[in-house]
């Protein structure tokens, strides 16, 4: 529950018209969403052998600590608490709320005070324990893939499709190895998340067994809903249709439901926001937990509540963070400059499996099939992501590079003063 509700978030519901209008043929389209399915496992595949390695709370932050070295595993909690998660945070806040007040026929209401609410609400449900925060996060899982489902159906089984959806083309797009690169992007980005799983892994009972497991079943699930969900919109709208939208799956369900069709869309994607909320609450506090376990962050963020053992300073800080950035409204212009940033601890955290090996130590139960070559390309893949991000927005890209470095000194003031 936790990998596939950490991937599918909102973009499944949008990005698959940005991926149509880059390339001329459906099945280059799915082409792409498949090879970013193949990309994304063997991403799973890597981090379900460093799970088994290094079980340990903080995931990617304990691999880049160990592999190559502290600051490194540092900055990445850096950018996480500061720009990425919160960022996050307070722009999937506001799509819940606006949404969630269209479904409610109130879209002119400002949404800012209901994805405040809900960020509050469900920061109270996870500081109160794992497995109220993790049974929300169940529910929330279910019905989001369940309305997914529902598109798939209907699209397989009803009617008012195109009926030569696989062979008609839009205008405008190709079949180049830049369109396919191109096109890659948007996917890579809807597919990651897989990551999530490795943060909780010290409050498992058997992290080394069901790490690997959940890492792999949840990405290959999510693989064949998105593969599906861009066979429905293919088979519902055409690829002319889906290229010339901004709202695929509003169109697709429009098709069935009519009138209600965008009411369905709107719930579902609520529901989908609501739900990746709980699981940014729910997961990445633990990295800053470990930071701080330590010696290199605020010492407060290291102690578990007394009562509900769960890193209540570390929610309460990264909430109130989220919250401030969804109140000054600067929280787009902060993810557009650090977007890069998640998929360079990528192709670290995928690199120092190579590091991990080479120092030996007992081998895992688990290791990553096609290794070297898998985990390689996975890593030439996301440096190509990072360089294409920077090439789109080099301004953007040199700031996050900025407030990256700028976490530098805080390491080295929390590492000496926690020595002394």
């Amino acid at each position: 529950m936790l990998v596939i509700g950490a991937i599918i978030g909102s973009g499944i519901f949008i990005n698959p018209a940005i991926v149509a209008r880059q390339l001329d043929s459906p099945l280059l389209v799915l082409a792409a969403w498949i090879t970013g399915g193949l990309v994304a496992l063997a991403g799973a595949f890597a981090y379900g052998e460093l799970a088994q390695r290094m079980p340990k709370a903080g995931g990617q932050y304990a691999y880049l600590r160990e592999a190559w070295h502290p600051v490194v595993g540092f900055l990445y909690g850096w950018a996480l608490l500061f720009m990425i998660e919160t960022g996050a945070m307070a722009a999937v806040a506001i799509a819940f709320a606006e949404y969630a007040l269209r479904l409610a026929g109130y879209a002119d209401v400002s949404p800012r005070p209901l994805a405040v609410a809900a960020i509050v609400i469900l920061s109270v449900v996870n500081y109160l324990g794992v497995k109220p925060g993790s049974v929300v996060l169940n529910i929330f899982v279910i019905l989001k893939v369940g309305a997914l489902a529902v598109l798939i159906l209907l699209a397989l089984f009803g009617g008012g499709g195109v009926a030569d959806w696989l062979t008609t083309r839009a205008e405008g797009g190709a079949s180049g190895a830049l369109a396919f690169g191109a096109a890659l992007i948007p996917i890579l980005f809807a597919y990651g998340g897989w990551q999530c799983a490795n943060y909780l892994a010290e409050e498992m009972k058997n992290p080394v067994r069901d790490l690997p497991r959940a890492l792999i079943i949840g990405t290959l699930v999510v693989v064949a809903v998105y593969l599906l969900v861009n066979v429905a919109y293919l088979r519902a709208l055409g690829h002319a249709g889906l290229a010339g939208t901004k709202t695929p799956a509003a169109d697709a369900a429009r098709i069935w439901f009519g009138a209600n069709g965008e009411r369905f869309v709107a719930a579902a994607i609520a529901i989908s926001t609501f739900g990746f909320l709980d699981l940014a609450i729910l997961a990445p506090t633990r990295v800053y937990f470990a930071m701080a376990r330590d010696g290199a962050f605020f010492p407060g963020l290291a102690r578990l509540h007394p009562r509900f053992a769960t890193p209540s300073a570390a929610i309460v800080m990264q909430s109130t963070w989220a919250v401030a950035l969804t109140l000054t409204g600067e929280y787009l212009d902060l993810l557009d400059t650090v977007v890069f940033a998640d998929w360079i601890f990528f192709a670290l955290s995928v690199g120092s499996l190579f590091i991990l090996r080479r120092r030996g130590g007992p081998t895992p139960a688990f290791t990553t099939p096609g290794y070297p070559w898998l985990p390689a390309a996975f890593v030439a893949v996301a440096i190509a992501v990072v360089f294409s991000a920077i090439r789109t927005a080099p301004l953007r890209s040199a700031v996050g590079a900025g407030l990256l470095l700028a976490g530098v000194p805080v390491y080295y003031y929390f590492t000496r003063r926690s020595a002394r």
